[in-house]
């Protein structure tokens, strides 16, 4: 099984576990199975809004085995960075909701809500409800030259109903008002992953994701393996024309793949499928799982674009057959 080669999983959340208030199915079952046979869980989200005590309740109701032990988020490794940077005590302007406030006074800091009480720093996260007036605050104290640490830098997240703006479409509110560059905490930059590593003492960790952007590429910044499973927001055209920093090690349609041997891909050639390059464009020929025939494709692209990335137009003609 792929998850033989592994002592931890760092899964995401949103598109990888559950869709809003939904599991992407099959998922609960999967880590389930995976922790009875051995693999420690740690739970790795972009997303500050809540505290781990509440996300761990949300996976439990959903199937998922968790425990707040088990959550990391990028509030944690915000709170932290901002810890090793200012003293003890300090006041910062939480421009969030009550995870990241809780992962500030965790860390011995004092969260507050305007710049008149004269903060040292602003951290930054989503949370539902984020008002004008408190990224006026933030963006005030900023200016007032308060250090600007943001959760994570996501221009969107996936959702039950689509595709809506993240973390990082409200940060540019106060970089915008500020000229203020934020220092970021979340995937794909290192904090995050140091804080599952110390956190979860990990010595083989696979990554999990559905995002190139944060997930994988967050993976290659900390070299460690990678998964991409296509339950979020990635697509089998992203990871055709995907950069090295953003190609993973592992594609699979569902976290199901975790529980699965993993095929041979070599040359171009994975299950019944055979990708070839004629022309200038990609083909695939045989037959099989479509995931399968994306692993195939990948391979003979990726390949072919060493450490660019192709065009679209090369790869298209795949996509009716692994799209």
């Amino acid at each position: 099984m792929l998850i033989d080669g592994y002592d931890t999983l760092l899964l995401d959340l949103d598109g990888v576990v559950y869709l809003g208030s939904q599991p992407v199915p099959g998922a609960p079952a999967a880590l389930e199975e995976a922790q009875r046979r051995g693999v420690r869980l740690a739970y790795v989200t972009n997303n500050a809004s809540r505290t781990p005590a509440a996300i761990a309740a949300h996976l439990r109701e959903l199937g998922a085995p968790a425990t707040a032990a088990d959550v990391v988020t990028s509030a944690q490794a915000a709170a932290r960075l901002v810890a090793e940077r200012v003293p003890p005590g300090s006041n910062v302007l939480v421009v969030g909701g009550s995870g990241l406030r809780l992962a500030v006074r965790d860390r011995g800091l004092r969260p507050v809500s305007t710049a008149a009480e004269s903060p040292v720093a602003v951290v930054q996260g989503i949370a539902p409800g984020l008002s004008y007036g408190l990224l006026a605050e933030g963006a005030l104290a900023v200016r007032q030259g308060a250090l600007f640490v943001a959760s994570n830098g996501d221009s969107t997240m996936p959702t039950q109903r689509g595709v809506i703006p993240g973390n990082g479409a409200m940060v540019r509110v106060i970089a915008a008002a500020t000229g203020v560059e934020p220092v970021y905490a979340g995937k794909p930059d290192p904090p995050l992953h140091r804080e599952s590593m110390i956190r979860t003492g990990a010595r083989r960790p696979l990554v999990v994701g559905d995002r190139l952007d944060t997930d994988i590429e967050g993976a290659s910044n900390a070299g460690v393996e990678s998964l991409l499973v296509l339950t979020g927001v990635a697509t089998a055209l992203d990871v055709l024309t995907a950069d090295p920093r953003h190609r993973p090690t592992y594609v699979g349609e569902d976290l199901g793949v975790l529980l699965q041997d993993y095929p041979e891909v070599r040359d171009g050639a994975c299950g019944g499928w055979q990708a070839r390059w004629t022309d200038g464009v990609l083909r695939l020929d045989g037959h099989g799982s479509r995931i399968d025939g994306l692993r195939a494709a990948c391979d003979a692209a990726w390949a072919m674009a060493g450490q660019g990335r192709l065009e679209e137009d090369a790869v298209k003609p795949v996509l009716d057959r692994v799209g």
